[in-house]
């Protein structure tokens, strides 16, 4: 973790002087201290999430692939068996039930469509006519389902037809929820309503407001500048020296560019342009807009990790409100690629087993056929927009 190597920017007197803190110092100590284990904990979701999705690529989905591949032939072996007369009636029903079941989670997850035509064998119903006529009513409920789910309004004319498009919508939603409540955070003033015009408290208010922004920026170009005068590499003759400083000055354009006032002081401290001691002698009234700056700073840190964690959360079926971190995402997924090798190393052991229709006898008599639901889960089988796999 690169960007976090440096100490954390704090105001601390000597311990030789009896200073009292003000409030102003106390102030940008908590702010840096929360911007730190804010930036690490982005850091440690940027990082999880590229891990996460080299595993995802590299194991979790060849994994998926083979039992996929392994329960299409286990259909077709299922489904030679059916008409098989060495299968009595009551095999025949675990069969048909078996066929019917697995046909339906392979068309409706992964698009096995290949198998539609042994799904309407052992249905009285076309799977696309099926489709078509649950779509509708089921859209609304699942569309319902969410938006109490997430706190979010889904539009009326949303595309969610598919999978894909309903999680992308909802993830449209869910970031325009998330600017909206930053904007609100940053906003310290409201709009006067339509119609009426704004006070003089409130015209003088907002100018104040426009003041402070202007200086809390002019604040960051000053630390800037200082920076830029000492590191500037034109002016350096020493080619080596030349290059260190090149490279301390891209690092000071991105923390500028980025408004990232933590980052401009942290190089001051690297570079031995400010010590310790010079952070206690800023003046309250200069800290003020320091303070302002890193609070905006941290806002935007927050939002940032909001995002990412509100996106594995739609991905691993989780309500908006629970915690994730990124470890407990990794654990997830390592459990999930266990789960999978493991079940398709059964599947694949009773593939080969069950090409002795003796064998297959045998497990079907012990196989007990599960009770009816009264629910169907059919909808929400193809149409989650929370399944990764």
């Amino acid at each position: 973790m690169n960007e976090s190597s440096n100490k954390t920017v704090l105001i601390t007197p000597k311990k030789t002087e009896k200073t009292t803190l003000s409030a102003a110092q106390k102030r940008f100590n908590s702010l840096t201290k929360k911007i730190d284990v804010e930036r690490n904990r982005l850091i440690e979701w940027q990082e999880t999430t590229h891990t996460y999705h080299q595993k995802l690529n590299n194991e979790y989905e060849p994994l998926l692939n083979e039992l996929i591949d392994a329960k299409v032939q286990w259909i077709v072996l299922l489904d030679e068996a059916y008409d098989n007369k060495v299968f009595t009636k009551t095999d025949k029903q675990k069969l048909h039930h078996i066929i019917s079941e697995l046909t339906q989670e392979l068309i409706a997850e992964f698009d096995r469509e290949e198998l539609k035509p042994i799904f309407n064998k052992y249905n009285d119903f076309d799977y696309d006519e099926m489709f078509d006529e649950t779509q509708s009513e089921m859209s609304d409920l699942m569309k319902e389902m969410v938006e109490n789910m997430f706190n979010v309004e889904l539009d009326e004319d949303a595309d969610i037809s598919t999978p894909e498009n309903f999680k992308a919508h909802l993830q449209e939603k869910i970031r325009e929820k998330l600017d909206s409540q930053q904007a609100q955070t940053q906003t310290q003033t409201q709009e006067p309503s339509k119609g009426h015009k704004k006070t003089k408290k409130q015209l003088e208010k907002e100018l104040r407001q426009q003041e402070e922004e202007a200086l809390a920026l002019q604040s960051v170009r000053e630390v800037y500048r200082k920076l830029a005068a000492a590191l500037h590499p034109d002016r350096e003759q020493d080619i080596d020296e030349r290059l260190r400083k090149t490279e301390l000055m891209q690092r000071v354009n991105a923390a500028y560019g980025k408004k990232d006032l933590l980052k401009l002081l942290e190089l001051q401290l690297e570079i031995e342009q400010i010590d310790a001691q010079h952070l206690t002698q800023i003046a309250d009234s200069r800290l003020k807009y320091f303070n302002k700056i890193l609070k905006e700073q941290l806002e935007e840190l927050n939002h940032e990790v909001d995002q990412i964690e509100v996106r594995f959360k739609l991905m691993l079926n989780m309500p908006y409100y629970a915690s994730l971190s990124p470890k407990q995402l990794l654990v997830a997924l390592a459990r999930d690629i266990h789960a999978v090798k493991h079940e398709s190393g059964l599947f694949k052991v009773q593939l080969e087993s069950f090409q002795n229709p003796t064998a297959l006898k045998a497990w079907l008599k012990k196989f007990k056929l599960p009770k009816k639901r009264i629910e169907e889960d059919f909808y929400f089988e193809e149409f989650s927009p929370f399944n990764f796999r």
